[in-house]
């Protein structure tokens, strides 16, 4: 039977957005945010700091309520805490309540943050560590393998995000630097604008707004049917909010909605790894297991392999002895790496053991076996 088309009528209603705001240091980017918290269109506001320390002390302003986040500087805590704020903001939109809101000050610290992992992981790599036993002043060649370890960690956070069922500030540093050419020389002469953080941050965002010192804010870019940004040219707001922005010009309300994301896959078995891999007894591996079948998950016979395949290694792996830490791989990335390669060898063995199967029944039948399996 050929697949059925999966089909909706748009809503028409202005999605939540993810507002950028970046720009250089005293332009007024954490006030304008902390300013936010005051309007009573929203429902309650979090605060995640991140390398500013700037929370506590504009709490200050006249009407600010917020409240900060705590965490304890580690990827993995500051993205639960998004996740814990992305949840109750989904109870809040279900609920008709005021939109939550979630502001990150700053999203350039967090970029920093994961750049800094990549270098020191270069660091200890075997090939590196050779030679900065020679000439610690040398340079470290990073390979893409990193740099896609922490582009995954950046990805994981800006989908919540960017599908957040409330309104998400995000703040940046911005700053005007010297271009440079392709070899990384600079150009004489010639100046440009940066945004610290991933290069994709302005693309993901719905609105970007840059602060700069004695000027008036400038709407970079806009993704909205009820304002416009000229081409080429920022749009200057005199007074500027952001709940003059998110309210009135994009016209947002209690009734918007999360953007409707799916977060994409080469296939489903993503979150199936994720759950084996953070389950830490049999109990848990067998509920797993019963519920993967690919008649009840939705899995493909191929997916539905893949995952029972990882739980027999999950189970293998917590029978065996607890290693000394010297032989740990030194990241979460390392021990998915490590535990995709293992897949990928009982993948390569089950292939086999189908292949050979198929050739003895179709002896036994008295066929020529298949040439592709």
């Amino acid at each position: 039977m050929p697949p059925k088309i999966k089909s909706r009528k748009p809503t028409g209603v202005v999605p939540f957005p993810l507002v950028l705001i970046e720009g250089e240091e005293g332009a007024g980017k954490t006030y304008a945010a902390a300013q936010f918290s005051a309007s009573e269109q929203i429902g309650q506001m979090y605060w995640i700091d991140l390398a500013e320390g700037s929370a506590d002390e504009y709490a200050a302003i006249p009407g600010a309520r917020y409240l900060i986040i705590e965490h304890d500087g580690t990827y993995r805590d500051i993205r639960e805490q998004v996740e814990a704020v992305y949840f109750e903001a989904r109870e809040a939109a279900r609920a008709g309540k005021p939109p939550v809101v979630l502001t990150i000050d700053s999203v350039s610290a967090l970029w920093r943050m994961l750049t800094t992992w990549t270098q020191e992981r270069a660091r200890r790599t075997k090939k590196n560590s050779k030679v900065l036993a020679q000439d610690p002043d040398a340079a470290v060649d990073i390979a893409m393998n990193l740099w896609n370890d922490a582009v995954d960690r950046w990805s994981d956070v800006m989908h919540y995000l960017r599908t957040f069922p409330g309104i998400v500030l995000v703040l940046a540093r911005g700053k005007e630097v010297s271009s440079v050419d392709e070899n990384g020389n600079p150009i004489t002469g010639r100046r440009e604008w940066k945004v610290v953080g991933h290069k994709d941050l302005g693309f993901d965002c719905s609105v970007w707004v840059r602060m700069r010192r004695g000027q008036e804010p400038e709407v970079v870019k806009v993704r909205s049917l009820r304002m416009a940004v000229p081409d080429r040219r920022p749009l200057q707001i005199p007074d500027f909010t952001i709940e003059d922005l998110v309210f009135n010009r994009m016209g947002c309300s209690v009734d918007s909605q999360p953007r409707v994301m799916p977060e994409l896959a080469a296939d489903r078995t993503k979150p199936w790894l994720a759950r084996i891999e953070a389950a830490t007894d049999k109990a848990t591996l067998k509920q797993l297991w019963d519920s993967a079948h690919p008649q009840q998950s939705g899995l493909s016979e191929q997916e539905g392999d893949i995952v029972a395949m990882a739980i027999r290694r999950r189970v293998a792996k917590l029978a065996e002895p607890k290693r000394g830490m010297e032989d740990e791989p030194q990241s979460d990335a390392d021990k998915l790496r490590e535990a995709a390669e293992k897949l990928e060898d009982d993948a390569k063995k089950l292939r086999a053991a189908v292949a050979a199967k198929q050739d003895a029944d179709a002896e036994f039948a008295g066929d020529e076996p298949p040439a592709d399996s």
